[in-house]
């Protein structure tokens, strides 16, 4: 999958998330039920903890809002913690004040997302590889003429595979959701903006002191986390992202380009209003992207002995951000459907990044729920 295999592979506590929102509700539920779900199926994880750190004076007050919103969020095991005992849980990393999350963890989510397919094959479930939608149909009525049709509903793909008949769908598309939803008669806003994030690896020796994730304090004025220390299942540590606008929509490198889906992104009115608000902003994410020495100084602050000998360039990741027409990054989940025989039929998860991993279980849930409702179905 190219989200979940291509993510921090972090399960997070649900500390940034407005209070009320889908994401923070979710999110506190959806950890739960991943470690759950993976003590029960063995599937490994490490729940290693999260610091996010303060650095300046001024990053204080923003530290002591994020740790009130957490506990508003119901958000586990959280405390505040002096500089002095950042040291107890990552020795080499300096701060003036830190949130400290043991609850928080990391995963391989390419690992889950296996594991939960073999569920739905299990439960006599198909999973199609290598299937482009192409449209939908409604066909009404059944090959024998005058009689309803059981599965009215036809997902098209290309000439050469059979069409799938079906009742109901449920999409889940990320960096193409927008699409998908307009081929079923949604309208196309939000639209999906993909954003890639780029990772530096740690190499030397020092990426054995990295045992827990250490963030900083969101800057609120901007619509990204901020460079942060992330450890791997495989040992890996990896520094970033930055955020910078992708040239395709699974264009994880900077040679990865599709002239179309660059105008589909610059012609989009609510883009062009978010290049004017954080133009400033966007130069300086892809001057970080393109000289290591730019996004180490910003990784200097947390740990100040870091040298660029101590990185290389690594993997990248590609985020589907929802944006709004008035140019405003979409901040929580979004179900939509639609009227018409197609449309109605559908529920699209529009919009499901971060905390989307943790919260899927979670999320799963919801579906269900809307689905019984919208579909009425027998539970």
């Amino acid at each position: 999958p190219h989200q979940s295999g291509n993510n921090s592979g972090v399960l997070h506590a649900g500390i940034y998330y407005q209070p009320g929102s889908l994401k923070a509700k979710l999110c506190v539920r959806g950890i739960d039920l991943v470690y759950d779900y993976c003590d029960k199926n063995k599937v490994p994880y490490n729940r290693n903890g999260k610091l996010i750190v303060a650095v300046e004076p001024e990053e204080i007050p923003r530290l002591q809002a994020l740790f009130e919103r957490a506990q508003k969020n119901n958000c586990k095991q959280i405390e505040m913690i002096d500089g002095s005992k950042i040291k107890d849980y990552a020795s080499h990393i300096q701060g003036l004040k830190a949130i400290w999350s043991p609850y928080t963890g990391i995963i391989d989510w390419g690992l889950v997302t296996r594991s939960f397919a073999g569920d739905f094959e299990k439960r006599g479930g198909t999973v199609y590889t290598s299937y482009p939608l192409r449209k939908f149909s409604f066909a009404g009525e059944s090959t024998k003429q005058g009689t309803p049709n059981d599965y009215p509903l036809v997902i098209c793909s290309d000439p050469d595979l059979e069409p799938i008949h079906c009742k109901y769908v449920i999409t889940c598309a990320g960096l193409h959701s927008d699409r998908v939803a307009r081929l079923s008669g949604c309208s196309e806003v939000p639209k999906i903006i993909p954003f890639r994030g780029e990772y530096l690896l740690l190499t030397s020796e020092k990426k054995n002191r990295i045992k827990t994730n250490v963030y900083p304090v969101p800057d609120p004025r901007l619509p990204f986390l901020g460079v942060h220390f992330t450890p791997r299942m495989n040992g890996d540590v990896w520094l970033g992202p930055n955020a910078v606008l992708a040239y395709k929509r699974e264009g994880y490198s900077y040679f990865s380009i599709s002239p179309s889906d660059i105008y589909d992104a610059l012609s989009f009115r609510g883009m062009q209003k978010l290049v004017f608000k954080y133009f400033g902003y966007g130069m300086k994410e892809l001057y970080r992207g393109i000289w290591i020495r730019a996004q180490v100084k910003q990784l200097q602050r947390f740990m100040p002995d870091l040298s660029i000998k101590d990185v290389e360039r690594g993997p990248s990741g590609v985020r589907a951000q929802a944006m709004d027409a008035q140019g405003n990054l979409v901040d929580d989940f979004v179900f939509d459907s639609g009227d018409g025989d197609i449309a109605s039929r559908i529920l699209h998860v529009r919009n499901a990044p971060s905390p989307g991993a943790t919260s899927s279980l979670a999320i799963a849930e919801m579906i269900n729920d809307k689905v019984a409702e919208k579909f009425n179905l027998k539970r």
